[in-house]
Parts: C-alpha cells; sequence; structure tokens
C-alpha cells in the first residue's frame, strides 16, 4: 500500500514531529513525487492547521481531514457534543481518494494506538482492519519500555503490519539517557520489532532543512518511503 499510518503509545509520543519529518524529507529529497498528507480524524485545531502552514500542499482542508470536530476530545465524545457520529465511511473514501491520486500518503493517527473512534473502535481496529502499514512512535521517557512492549501486543492482536518503532526525544536526552530510558536492543528483544533510529530533541519544528536531515537519519528503507 502505498501509504504509512504514524501512531504512537500516547497523544503526546511525537506523531506529529515524525510526520513533520517524513514530510520534509519527501519534499526535499524527492521534489518529483506526488506525495500527501492526512490526518483523517480531528478534534480542536491543531495539526491539520500546522500542516497547511508548514508545506504547499495540494489539498484542501476537507482532503486532509475529512472528519473535524470542535471540541479537543475523544472524536465519539466530541461527536457527541455536536449532535453528530463519527462516520468512518467518509474518512475511507477520502484516504482511498487521496491513495489513488497520489504517490505515496502519509496518514497521522489520533491518539495512540488504543484511542478510541467510535464507542466500539480504536485506532488500532481501524489500521487492522485497513491493512495501514504502520510505524510506533515511542516517547524517550520513563515507562517507555512498558509502552512499547504494550502497544506491540496491541498491534498484534489487531493484526496490524506493524513495521517498526522510532523513538522520539520529547526533551533533550544525551545518548546515556537514551539507552538508559530507551534501550533499542532490549525493545527489539521484549517486541521482536525492529527499531529504525531516535529522533532527537527539536526545538525548531519550522527547520525543514533539519527536519529532513534528521528522517535521513533513520531506517526509511523498511517504511517503503
Amino acid at each position: 500500500m502505498n501509504a504509512l499510518l504514524i501512531t504512537g503509545t500516547d497523544t503526546e509520543a511525537g506523531k506529529t514531529v515524525l510526520t513533520t519529518a517524513l514530510a520534509a524529507y519527501l519534499q526535499k529529497y524527492f521534489p518529483q513525487r506526488n506525495w500527501g498528507l492526512m490526518k483523517p480524524i480531528q478534534s480542536g485545531e491543531g495539526d491539520r492547521e500546522w500542516y497547511q502552514k508548514l508545506f504547499s500542499l495540494k489539498q484542501t482542508a476537507e482532503e486532509i481531514t475529512p472528519l473535524y470536530f470542535q471540541a479537543p476530545l475523544a472524536p465519539p465524545i466530541a461527536a457527541a457534543k455536536e449532535n453528530r457520529q463519527v462516520d468512518l465511511a467518509v474518512v475511507w473514501q477520502a484516504f482511498s481518494q487521496e491513495r489513488s491520486r497520489r504517490d505515496f500518503v502519509l496518514v497521522e493517527s489520533l491518539g495512540g494506538l488504543g484511542s478510541p473512534i467510535t464507542d466500539e473502535l480504536t485506532v488500532a481496529d481501524l489500521a487492522g482492519d485497513w491493512h495501514l502499514p504502520t510505524v510506533l512512535v515511542v516517547p524517550v521517557r520513563l515507562g517507555a519500555i512498558a509502552q512499547a512492549v504494550a502497544n506491540v501486543a496491541l498491534a498484534r492482536q489487531a493484526k496490524i503490519n506493524l513495521k517498526g518503532i522510532i523513538l522520539n526525544c520529547v526533551q533533550p536526552r544525551s545518548d546515556a539517557e537514551i539507552a538508559d530510558l530507551t534501550p533499542p536492543e532490549m525493545i527489539q528483544s521484549l517486541t521482536n520489532i525492529p527499531v529504525l533510529g531516535c529522533l532527537p530533541y527539536l526545538e525548531n519544528l519550522t527547520d525543514l532543512d533539519k527536519l529532513a536531515q534528521v528522517a535521513s537519519n533513520l531506517n526509511l528503507e523498511t517504511l517503503n518511503l
């Protein structure tokens, strides 16, 4: 599939950082490719507006985010406040159209794999049902190993095509701290999923050249980017 789902262990893992870095990489090193970005479901202002500001996307707001709710809450709760439902048919149709017209589509999920999309379905259910190749962002902090193990177990339960794990420094970290908090070899051994690299802490997320360079240091061949 010519798409990649970027998800994380939780809401502040660094999905937007990775998605932005991958988009900057595609824009800089593959300017001839017709790629797109999607945040299929969004509650409140945030990622969609960020991508529109940062990149010259040949996409409308509705093509980036086909399902939008005003309240910054879990989609089923935000939808209920507007007397609406989470219509996944609308999302699937928009996603299918973007895939058909583009060489590659980066898809940022809401929340983490366990985040609810409806009262019955999570992000993991959707990724598995739609057969989306997926990368899991794990933040470098205490407890990250357990989070990685639990999320990989959820991914396996949902039959997700999990391509790899990418670590993300949510604050400045030394190599020694990264090794102590998120030892790649241990995470790979416990999950049997490859760790494809580590994103350093990036203070300026508008520096597209730096973001592209950081992304180029990851093992992107595994992601078929």
